[in-house]
């Protein structure tokens, strides 16, 4: 394998890489409250289509982006009514989420597009388009700097930048402020918190809304960046891999990004088969490629990879003692 072909394999696995990577993030503040949220597919879902379809009504992928978070949130809240306010099952909420959003954006595409739920394609302002950065075709033709810079740093749209911007600031958020000390502790000893005489309704709240800004962002990658519109279920599962990537990141912001980059690196994989075959030489079908993240995710799942302990209050109403 060349230098070039490992550049172009890169390229790929970090465009397959940021709707994970922003999911799992997403996840990350949810769980890190002691909210669990297997709605993160629900919310990407619905956020993607609400990007696509408002994008295309406005011509403006900007407004689109508003309108896939407004749609995220409003899952969000509904998530934390269900699981915060009213004690209900974190897990069944979630499970509600996806089914509601797998439902309601097949049914309302065909309502405003007739198109067999879908949206119909987006061009020019109404999609994220990639950003040349300073110097880029300056230093393209550079031996081995070059193609770096060129063609894996830059060229990616404002959404993958503000992904990887998200990691230091979450890491920053959860580490180095008031606010994530408590975040956490919530997490771990709601009683405590209470105790101390802050909120734990509000700051689950605020985790789950800032879980539903991620999703938000991610479902509008997947319709306005990485590709060019609404198709039905289009999320296809990456919001139950982001949740095996936070299970096999241990719920650490940097671990966060290299499992989501390992599952984008098995998409990737999947659209070069060239490169295996390079590699091993063998011949691997396409559909297997294809379901490696799966196969991974049942793997982190069922408890082969490591020991994952999750925050001590996860999935457990808080009752506050009289």
């Amino acid at each position: 394998m060349d230098y070039i072909t490992l550049i172009q394999l890169l390229d790929s696995t970090v465009r397959f890489a940021t709707p994970l990577l922003l999911a799992c993030l997403a996840g990350l503040f949810s769980e890190r409250a002691g909210i669990f949220d297997i709605g993160l597919e629900g919310k990407m879902l619905a956020a993607a289509f609400f990007t696509a379809a408002v994008a295309f009504l406005t011509g403006s992928a900007w407004v689109g982006l508003l309108g896939g978070i407004a749609a995220s949130l409003v899952l969000a809240a509904i998530h934390g009514v269900a699981s915060i306010t009213f004690r209900g099952n974190q897990l069944i909420s979630g499970v509600a989420i996806n089914l509601l959003a797998a439902g309601m954006t097949v049914l309302v595409a065909q309502d405003w597009f007739r198109q067999g739920g879908r949206t119909p394609g987006l061009t020019g302002d109404a999609r994220f388009e990639g950003i040349t950065l300073p110097g880029a075709a300056a230093v393209a033709d550079v031996p081995v700097i070059g193609p770096l810079y060129a063609e894996l740093i830059s060229g990616h749209s404002i959404l993958v930048y503000i992904a990887f911007l998200a990691v230091p600031l979450t890491w920053w958020v959860l580490f180095r402020t008031r606010f994530g000390l408590r975040l956490r502790a919530v997490g771990e000893n709601p009683a405590a918190v209470d105790t101390a005489g802050v909120s734990v309704v509000g700051l689950r709240y605020a985790a789950v809304l800032i879980a539903g800004v991620l999703c938000g962002l991610a479902g509008a990658y997947l319709s306005t960046a990485l590709q060019a519109g609404f198709v039905k279920d289009m999320s296809a599962g990456r919001g139950f891999i982001a949740l095996a990537a936070l299970i096999f990141a241990k719920w650490r912001p940097w671990y966060a990004l290299w499992a989501t980059l390992l599952f984008g690196l098995f998409g990737a994989l999947e659209t070069r088969p060239d490169v295996i075959e390079a590699v091993i030489g063998l011949k691997v079908p396409g559909p297997l490629l294809g379901g490696l993240p799966y196969v991974m995710t049942v793997i982190i799942l069922a408890g082969f990879v490591g020991k994952a302990i999750p925050p001590r209050a996860g999935g457990a109403p808080y009752v506050k003692e009289r």
